[in-house]
């Protein structure tokens, strides 16, 4: 990748990272929910990129799960349960790895 390359999905991955440290404590929004918001709607994946790039920092990525609320991007928090248990110290409840009541803890950025 280039240099303008990476300075751009850098500049892209930030944009993320200020979107997703707004989610409210309790909710969860989806990586194409972020995407839209930031005007990249087919960029879903790259948000995915951007949340396994994040661990490193303080960002509650875990808040971040696919279209139908199932745990997608639990493999990338150093344990296969953490991003679950993290949710569920949030007063998550779940079936298997998708979150139940799902429309009803979902955050939509474009709506704050």
């Amino acid at each position: 990748m280039n240099t303008s390359n990476q300075a751009s999905q850098n500049s892209f991955f930030e944009r993320c990272y200020l979107v997703v440290q707004r989610i409210p404590y309790g909710k969860v929004t989806t990586y194409g929910a972020i995407a839209r918001h930031l005007g990249a709607g087919k960029s879903a994946r790259v948000v995915g990129w951007a949340m396994n790039n994040s661990h490193d920092r303080d960002i509650p990525a875990h808040r971040v799960v696919n279209r139908i609320g199932v745990l997608t991007g639990k493999h990338h928090f150093g344990g296969t349960h953490i991003m679950k248990q993290l949710l569920q110290s949030e007063s998550h409840q779940f079936d298997g790895d998708q979150i139940l009541n799902f429309k009803d803890v979902f955050w939509d950025p474009t709506d704050d």
